[in-house]
């Protein structure tokens, strides 16, 4: 699988151009997620130059290589920025933001849908919850 992820707000805290605090278990689940079943990981960021290398530099100095950065195939040219193509986006823009690693590992290891992840973690569905006949 072809993982995309954001490095400001989800592998570290914001403090663009600096590099902020390493999330906790971000880069420990990326690189479980590599080891364990192979996905190609790609750094997806709106970093360049000189910050962008110092991103690159923070994970790999913790253990955390990437297939390849803000682009498809490490052998990929291209002249600027653009959205990669990827099977999962791992960002905290996404809708309802960055969910936990831990749940982020959970949903990827076993391919669940977000219905399948809230189903399994809570014992009422929406309409028992509010009394909705079906």
């Amino acid at each position: 699988m072809r993982i995309a992820v954001d490095f400001d707000g989800t592998i570290v805290q914001h403090a663009y151009p600096l590099i902020g605090k390493e999330i906790p278990f971000a880069i420990e689940t990326l690189k479980r997620l590599q080891a364990e079943d192979h996905h190609l990981i790609i750094l997806w960021t709106v970093r360049t130059g000189k910050a962008l290398d110092e991103a690159v530099e923070f994970c790999r100095k913790k253990g955390l290589e990437f297939y390849a950065v803000n682009q498809n195939d490490p052998d990929e040219q291209i002249s600027e920025t653009k959205k990669v193509i990827a099977d999962v986006y791992i960002d905290d823009r996404n809708l309802g933001g960055l969910p936990d690693w831990g749940v982020i590992y959970k949903i990827i290891k076993e391919r669940l849908t977000w219905k399948d992840y809230y189903l399994s973690t809570t014992k009422k569905t929406f309409f028992d919850k509010f009394k909705i006949k079906r």
